[in-house]
């Protein structure tokens, strides 16, 4: 039965590992320990939400939103920063699920929107999205500046 909720730090042990194959999904070496930490961090000093896709007790996948802000608008807005199901559940609508789950939880908080990015390689990322009622948005540059 499949089925989708807000994590807590009780599924820390596999919300981990989950997001350490995620990490491992964008070339980043693995480090399940760093992920904990990280991860139990977000939760419980609650920055960011995370919702969490079970299959009979097992996590499959977890999408984690952070909170960001339209001066414009004058409302929140959420970051979809992070989107994963395990590659042995995919194509099983997970991804659908929690996307919902972000929806629900910028209607819930009165939010004006859900943003986010992909890659333009991203095949499944670029179906997936529009399919779910996001608009690609082509009007502005997206620059970054990263302190290495």
């Amino acid at each position: 039965m499949k089925k989708t909720r807000k994590a807590t730090v009780q599924d820390l042990q596999q919300l981990s590992e989950l997001f350490d194959q995620y990490r491992i999904f964008y070339h980043k070496d693995s480090d399940v320990s760093a992920a904990e930490n990280f991860l139990k961090e977000r939760i419980e000093s609650k920055d960011s939400e995370i919702f969490v896709a079970e299959n009979e007790g097992e996590l499959v996948g977890f999408v984690q939103l952070y909170p960001l802000f339209s001066s414009t608008r004058m409302k929140r807005y959420w970051l979809l920063n992070d989107l994963y199901v395990n590659e042995n559940h995919r194509g099983k609508g997970y991804s659908k699920e929690l996307i919902e789950e972000a929806k629900a939880l910028a209607k819930s908080t009165d939010a004006c929107g859900v943003l986010l990015e992909t890659g333009k390689s991203n095949d499944i990322g670029n179906r997936l999205y529009p399919s779910c009622g996001f608009e690609i948005y082509d009007g502005v540059n997206f620059y970054e500046w990263t302190n290495k």
